[in-house]
């Protein structure tokens, strides 16, 4: 992989660009380098130091990538530079958990071998993702300017001003907020958010195991919260996204190693064999909440800043890479057609393009936590029901997948924008 070191960062106080980027987790140089495909000039702020993370050991964080989000990464340049760094997901099996007892009765298989497209989704570990996105921005040539937090933004119709903590100033024709959940620039913005609280944590960690994988992801619906384990390169380590009452949670993340494991084991039963911990532990409280609005005058939300959702099947960065998707269309058609980019017109297409496509699945991950983070015996088989119906019924289970693997109907039209 190239060395992402040695970046064009700003000499001098003020900086000119047509979109201006807050934010370098992933979404942030996704966008960024979909855009400078057509040419136009970005620049990224970023509040950690560069590299940091993507120098980081093995630690279990990955993330469950989309046939679509692949595709996307291919066409900025990202995807090549994974090679041999990422797990296909061949199978997935989803079902009503029960500690110590495996699957329910009926339960849900999805296998690649039903679409032409290949394996359902790839699995890839948050420290070479974000490494390929820093080497691809490098040989891009996008300008990074990194440990750098903005302390202020001013929009005029001419343009946006982002002043940063070094008093270094960035102006631009659209302010993009790649910045998380807790988005300043949708702050500043006057963006409000609506969202609730589950009551959840997510315990995450990575897994050694006995067995292979064989490239399966498993997904145990448990009354507390579900339980994911996700396949990583090699066979024999799986990424753990937990979900507890937050109490419990708490507690457990409180134990030591052994009895993290403990307390593991019952949940995840034995079908991989003998199981030891292989990375650090993390948690994270689980939560809805969607930005009122995904555009404001001559900015736009990007990602968790504009919605973010359940960890449960695995979207909130395809979400995010739709999101650029769309955006970055939405920018380089109206930059041809010789519009303003951050006219309010242009910019309320991407809201209409994806508001109601993101928050419609948010909603519908949030009602799928309700529907079996619990153990009512009547809800418990309504649900083993339906999963049984789909699972026993081709044609909806194959409706099922390509609706998981990103292939709806808006993804062609996304990659083809983007296709320079």
């Amino acid at each position: 992989m190239d060395n992402p070191v040695g970046w064009a960062i700003f000499g001098g106080m003020e900086n000119h660009a047509d979109i201006v980027i807050v934010g370098g987790g992933l979404n942030g140089p996704a966008l960024a380098l979909a855009l400078a495909k057509s040419g136009l000039r970005v620049v990224v702020v970023d509040a950690r130091p560069a590299g940091a993370r993507a120098e980081a050991g093995f630690d279990g964080r990955a993330y469950a990538l989309a046939v679509a989000s692949k595709r996307l990464l291919e066409v900025i340049g990202v995807w090549s530079r994974l090679e041999g760094r990422v797990q296909p997901i061949l199978q997935i099996k989803a079902s009503d958990g029960v500690a110590g007892q495996g699957a329910a009765p009926f339960f849900l298989t999805f296998d690649h071998a039903e679409m032409e497209e290949g394996p359902m989704g790839f699995m890839a570990e948050d420290r070479y993702l974000y490494a390929a996105f820093l080497a691809a921005m490098a040989v891009a040539g996008i300008e990074l300017i990194s440990g750098e937090t903005v302390v202020s933004q001013e929009v005029s119709a001419q343009g946006v001003e982002v002043v940063l903590a070094s008093e270094r100033v960035v102006r631009g024709s659209v302010l993009v907020g790649c910045d998380g959940r807790a988005s300043g620039v949708a702050s500043r913005a006057g963006i409000g958010r609506t969202g609730w609280g589950y009551g959840q944590t997510a315990l995450v960690t990575a897994i050694r195991h006995e067995k292979d994988h064989q490239g399966i992801a498993q997904q145990f619906f448990m009354p507390s919260g579900p339980l994911a384990i996700l396949p990583l390169v090699g066979g024999h380590h799986s990424s753990i996204v937990w979900s507890e009452t937050e109490g419990q949670a708490a507690a457990i993340q409180a134990l030591g190693d052994a009895e993290y494991l403990e307390a593991l084991r019952p949940r995840f039963g034995d079908f991989l064999g003998e199981i030891a911990l292989a990375g650090e532990r993390f948690t994270y409280p689980l939560s809805l909440t969607l930005a009122n609005s995904f555009v404001a005058p001559r900015v736009a939300l990007v990602g968790d800043a504009a919605h973010g959702v359940h960890p449960i099947a695995g979207q909130g960065l395809n979400l995010g890479l739709r999101d650029v998707g769309a955006l970055a269309q939405v920018l380089i058609e109206a930059r041809r057609r010789g519009e303003d980019i951050g006219a309010a017109d242009v910019l309320e297409r991407y809201q209409r393009w994806r508001r109601f496509d993101s928050t419609a699945l948010a909603l519908g991950m949030d009602g799928v936590n309700r529907l079996f983070s619990n153990d009512n015996p009547v809800l418990r088989l309504g649900r083993d029901l339906g999963m049984g119906l789909v699972n026993a019924v081709p044609g909806l289970r194959r409706k099922f997948m390509r609706q998981a693997a990103g292939l709806s109907g808006e993804v062609p039209r996304l990659l083809r924008g983007l296709e320079v």
